[in-house]
């Protein structure tokens, strides 16, 4: 009977595949961390993609956490904000911009801020070695207004907290998966780590993440991770979505030589 069932129905249609909106490209870019040398290069290969078609609505979407960790968080701001002149380039909110701010409000905030890559931001921003080494916490908490300036916090407070588009969702961290899309707190999209890890069943949308390293792209079905540790791996990753279709863009620093872009497809 279920044969002949079979027979006269067909065969089941194919399970639809997530997609973003018909007629877009969208390049998500995990952490950068100061890491202002592989954005430039993963920025060159994105515009020669652009290139090859036009007649795409090209989007980026920045995953968070541009600052800390890396040689130069202030090039990268500065990288991105010139970026955004020419494209529709989105930033989300990591939780180290949100540390970053936060050193601007108390002492104590700017004390964890430092203990989590915020000195390597500091020193980009032009505060010298020997501040660092010298200045009290307080001292160092008074120097901060003067080094950098009120438009460059109020550009990093603008980033956002969630984009949607299509099947997909993009945060920093990810999501708490008990909650719905619309009552997803702030502190979560940032930070969540466990919680939205270790969760395996299906999601409100594909979730596409960064926050956590991993030493590849990560899969899972219900979200993808791209952070693959850039500030410490010297690879910086993009997802590049278009339809139901998918593809990885690397950035490498190689030890005996400059950055180079890797391309690399990926089954559905």
């Amino acid at each position: 009977m279920l044969g002949r069932l079979r027979t006269i129905l067909g065969p089941p249609a194919p399970p639809r595949l997530p997609r973003v909106p018909s007629g877009t490209r969208y390049y998500a870019i995990g952490d950068i961390h100061g890491r202002r040398d592989l954005l430039e290069i993963m920025i060159t290969s994105i515009e020669g993609d652009i290139a090859r078609s036009p007649e795409c609505d090209h989007r980026i979407i920045l995953l968070g956490d541009l600052v800390d960790r890396g040689p130069d968080s202030a090039g990268v701001v500065a990288y991105t904000r010139a970026w955004q002149t020419l494209r529709n380039v989105r930033v989300l909110a990591g939780n180290h911009e949100e540390m970053f701010l936060a050193a601007f409000e108390r002492p104590e905030a700017l004390r964890h801020f430092l203990k989590h890559g915020g000195d390597e931001t500091l020193l980009s921003y032009g505060v010298s070695q020997t501040d660092l080494a010298t200045l009290t916490l307080d001292q160092l908490f008074d120097l901060l207004p003067r080094v950098i300036p009120q438009s460059e916090r109020d550009y990093i407070a603008s980033f956002e907290p969630m984009i949607i588009a299509g099947d997909y969702v993009f945060v920093h961290a990810g999501i708490d998966p008990a909650a719905p899309l619309a009552e997803q707190k702030r502190s979560d999209l940032l930070w969540i780590r466990e919680a939205f890890l270790r969760h395996e069943g299906p999601l409100e949308k594909v979730v596409v993440h960064g926050h956590t390293i991993f030493d590849r792209v990560v899969d899972c079905g219900n979200r993808i991770g791209i952070d693959t540790g850039a500030f410490r791996s010297g690879v910086l990753t993009a997802l590049v979505l278009e339809g139901d279709q998918r593809r990885i863009l690397q950035a490498r620093a190689e030890n005996s030589g400059p950055a180079e872009i890797g391309h690399r497809e990926r089954a559905r």
